[in-house]
């Protein structure tokens, strides 16, 4: 079948008019994508004379399938309904007429093939050449002869999801016309060919909306004829609900299990579990329970095959005597709570499968196909794809059985509470007279019990007035710490246990653990009652036949026993009685813990006082002691951490300071040749001298010297700031020696330069130094660091907020010696610093003024106090000053003095010994 460009006269175009005229109007007519497909093939074998024409359809595992042909006369055999395997069409070539759409024409007797691209695979226009012929693979030639065909002509059949927007096509399969006899196609045939294509894409498309939206509809009159019968009150049709929801997914059989009542619904064939599973339902199984255990709400499990599913490896015996092979697991929860579970079984089934021909795996690559007769492959043990549209119709599904089955089991708690309402009433109108009378009762004796004070005048009235409460003939309170009867009543003449102790034999010290756990004992028989030999004798010698016994717990501690005894003959002690002096016992111990908190409490008064002033002593040094290890941990931690920084920048600093020398030199060396260059050779190429205008050389020249300048000042201004915090950190001189504190307050200065620096919104501090000829100081470097650095922070802190408010109009500034006469609006923000030694050179004097706002009497008594600050919240500690303060006056033998008056600034007056004290130095050691 080879390709030409003549035409045959106007009977063509109305032929092909006329063809495309009636598949537009039989896709409008019928929506039946197999009539359209028949009609299809017939109208194309007719408009191009062929011997047969086909549709062949891709599967989703590749495989193609003959799903509707058109044959003239008998001339070529039927394949339809014949499956070929995927090898039969490369991959390449599915991948060519999806890509760019190519047709393929087959001339058998030439051994040549055309392809004829609709579009370029690179840009994705159109081509000028819509064909071009080459020589076809002898595989192809002999697979067409085989098949009795000597020219063909293949278009695909694409498909695009139109409910995707951004869905790609899809190669659903191809349209092809065979011919017995060698032939050419015309232009316009082939241009025909793939319009009629595009229609049956177009058809494809609309038959599967229409599938959907029937199969949309059919799941909504399932979910309603269920939610009927789910919703229905009082009795809820779940048995017809399962059967109608098995019958709707084409089941053969199902279950709906209940989990709380353990309740089975069941219909059609079910499995039955083996004697030796020891389970008579399988969902009571461990290790069904422990796989439902595993789900999520709203997860749906399905298989086609149970048999090759791990997890049901043990219960799929139970399945072995039917023909249920499908399987959809739907566990039912209700605000993530298990409920329930719905599983349906689909049967097993066979299938039958006609291939063309039997094609070896071994050799299907290697050679075409010669025999096309066909072979038919069985398939047993088959069951139905769970589709994507009947998971949809369970997840909806999940949800009202879910919620039925929570109304039905809400619906019978209410009936079993409403028929229990009228009895637990009468329960509980009982128990509220019983409870009332027993609070007067309790009332009374409390009221009694609470009348004074004292402990033992306490312990007398509980007996006395709980002993005729119960009516027995003697009432005693045992104390576990004297081990014996404190205090007694007694009705009649029996003999009086007081001061009687417990025999240590008969009654262990582990006894008592039972009774600080609430234990009560009630003996209604001593002689027939299970007691020791040793505790029935006991009780017999003190005329004892029954006793009842409560503990007196208080706190965390068993204080002692209240015990009743019935003397003249057993008793059995009722539960009223026994819960009556159970409570008599806690208000025994209420009483008794008050009478001890008043003796407690007198004792502890006097102890109170002569303690108070101790506690005042205490309590100052403790604070003392917050104070030192708040500052000690703050300046180790600062200490290492900018001690740290300041060697890790030191390192490549150096690099580079050490480097910045040789650099500069070569600069200078190349530019020097470059002088040269332009002496002797003023004229350089034009493409030199284009570079040398686009990178503006004379400027470079010149900059260049400058930038190596600039970097110079830069890497020796950051060694200083190294060096600076290196001295600052001190960390090497935690012990106490001589140094120069002129270096420590400059290097402080140095790490806050960022702070006294101006910007457009802060005029700037300016730091004026009168250092005087001082010696070494002997002290610690380290803490006269952290000195300096609180008070020039404070400074700083003082007179950014008085320039803030000179700036609101709020605040004024007074300078110490005098104010900026350029700029009235704000004076200049100082800081002065002045060092000298005393006249007898035994002290130095150090003084630190700003002229910020200054400080009122009732700030300034406080401003050493721990914890004490005037900043807004997170801004300070109140621990700065106060630090200070202990480093200058007990770290040092110092004095420490602050002069501030609102609106004249604020003065620091700092005196340390050149040498401390022989005091402080033993302290230190």
């Amino acid at each position: 079948m080879t390709f030409t460009d003549k035409p045959k006269g106007l009977q063509q175009n109305l032929d092909q008019e006329s063809l495309l005229h009636r598949m537009i109007n039989q896709i409008r007519r019928s929506l039946d994508l197999q009539e359209i497909l028949t009609t299809t093939v017939t109208e194309v074998r007719l408009y191009l004379r062929s011997d047969r024409v086909m549709v062949y359809r891709f599967d989703a595992d590749g495989n193609g399938e003959v799903i509707t042909e058109s044959i003239h006369d008998q001339r070529l055999p039927s394949l339809l309904g014949l499956r070929f395997p995927v090898h039969d069409i490369p991959e390449e070539a599915r991948e060519m007429f999806l890509s760019v759409g190519q047709r393929s024409i087959v001339d058998v007797a030439n051994e040549k093939i055309g392809l004829s691209p609709l579009q370029s695979k690179e840009t994705g226009k159109p081509l000028q050449t819509n064909i071009y012929y080459r020589q076809v693979d002898p595989c192809h030639i002999q697979y067409l002869k085989a098949m009795g065909v000597q020219s063909s002509l293949v278009v695909p059949i694409l498909h695009c999801d139109p409910q995707e927007q951004s869905a790609k096509p899809k190669l659903w399969g191809l349209l092809v016309s065979h011919h017995s006899e060698p032939r050419k196609i015309l232009k316009r045939e082939l241009k025909v060919s793939q319009q009629v294509a595009d229609q049956v894409g177009i058809a494809i498309a609309q038959s599967n909306l229409l599938t959907e939206t029937l199969a949309k509809q059919e799941r909504e009159v399932t979910i309603n004829r269920v939610t009927t019968l789910l919703h229905k009150l009082p009795i809820i049709e779940l048995q017809g609900a399962l059967e109608e929801v098995i019958t709707a997914f084409g089941g053969v059989g199902g279950r709906l299990y209940i989990e709380q009542s353990r309740e089975l619904y069941t219909w059609g064939d079910q499995p039955t579990l083996p004697y030796e599973l020891d389970n008579s339902i399988i969902e009571q199984h461990p290790m069904w329970q422990n796989w439902m255990a595993e789900w999520k709400p709203g997860n749906i499990w399905t298989t086609v095959d149970l048999y090759k599913e791990p997890r049901l490896r043990v219960l799929a015996l139970a399945f072995r005597s039917t023909q249920i092979r499908g399987l959809m697991v739907i566990p039912l929860h209700y605000r993530e709570k298990f409920i329930g579970v719905l599983s349906i079984f689909r049967s097993e089934f066979e299938t039958e499968i006609l291939w063309a021909g039997l094609c070896e795996q071994n050799r299907r690559q290697l050679l075409p196909q010669l025999s096309f007769e066909v072979w038919r492959e069985q398939k047993k043990g088959q069951a139905a794809e769970w589709k994507p549209e009947e998971i949809l119709l369970a997840q909806a599904l999940y949800d009202h059985f879910s919620m039925a089955i929570q109304q039905q089991q809400m619906y019978k708690q209410e009936q079993a509470l409403n028929l229990n309402l009228e009895l637990r009433v009468q329960e509980q109108t009982a128990e509220l007279e019983k409870s009332l009378l027993l609070t007067k009762v309790l009332k009374q004796v409390t009221e009694q019990i609470r009348r004074t004070l004292d402990l033992q005048t306490t312990l007398q009235s509980i007996v006395r007035e709980v002993r005729p409460l119960l009516n027995s003939d003697r009432v005693l309170i045992f104390q576990l710490k004297n081990k014996s009867v404190i205090v007694e009543e007694i009705n009649g003449n029996w003999q009086s246990v007081l001061g009687i102790k417990a025999l240590p034999e008969c009654f262990p010290d582990q006894y008592t653990h039972p009774y600080f756990q609430g234990r009560v004992q009630a003996i209604n028989n001593v002689s027939t009652d299970p007691l020791s030999d040793c505790h029935r004798e006991f009780l017999q010698s003190l005329q004892v036949q029954a006793n009842l016994i409560v503990p007196i717990n208080m706190g965390m501690q068993l204080w002692g026993l209240l015990i009743a005894h019935e003397c003249k003959a057993p008793r059995n002690w009722q539960d009223a009685e026994i819960d009556l002096l159970q409570q008599l016992g806690d208000q025994a111990a209420i009483a008794i813990q008050q009478a001890e908190l008043y003796q407690q409490t007198c004792d502890a008064e006097t102890e109170a006082r002569n303690q108070a002033a101790h506690l005042e002593h205490t309590l100052h040094e403790l604070q003392e002691t917050q104070t030192k290890l708040i500052h000690t941990e703050k300046m180790s931690g600062l200490g290492q951490l900018v001690a740290g920084v300041a060697h890790e920048i030191n390192n490549p600093v150096n690099f580079i300071y050490g480097n910045l020398c040789h650099a500069s030199d070569y600069t200078e060396q190349l530019l020097e040749i470059l002088r040269l260059y332009q002496l002797h050779y003023p004229l350089p190429h034009s493409e030199i001298h284009v570079a040398i205008k686009a990178i503006d050389f004379e400027f470079l020249v010149e900059d260049l010297p400058k930038i190596m300048t600039s970097m110079q000042v830069g890497t020796e201004r950051i060694r200083s700031i190294v060096l600076s915090l290196r001295n600052f950190s001190r960390l090497d001189e935690a012990e106490n020696k001589r140094v120069d504190l002129h270096e420590g307050i400059d290097n402080t200065l140095l790490i806050l330069q960022h702070r006294l620096k101006a910007n457009a919104e802060f005029p700037g501090i300016q730091v004026i130094k009168d250092y005087g000829n001082i010696p070494r100081v002997e002290c610690y470097a380290g803490q006269m660091n952290q000195v300096f650095m609180n008070i020039f922070s404070n400074a700083i802190d003082a007179l950014i907020m008085g320039a803030e408010d000179w700036r609101l109009g709020t605040g004024e500034l007074k300078t110490r010696d005098k104010v900026d006469k350029r700029n009235t609006s704000c004076p200049i923000l100082t800081i002065y610093i002045s060092t000298k030694i005393s006249v007898d050179n035994s002290r130095l004097l150090i003084s630190i003024c700003d002229n910020g706002p200054g400080m009122t009497q009732e700030v300034k008594k406080r401003i050493f106090d721990p914890f004490y600050t005037t900043k807004p919240v997170g801004k300070g500690t109140g621990l700065g000053l106060a630090i200070s303060y202990q480093i200058i006056v007990e770290k040092h033998g110092g004095i420490m003095e602050c002069i501030s008056e609102p609106g004249k600034g604020t003065e620091f007056w700092i005196e340390i010994p050149v040498k401390p004290p022989a005091k402080i130095n033993k302290l230190i050691a």
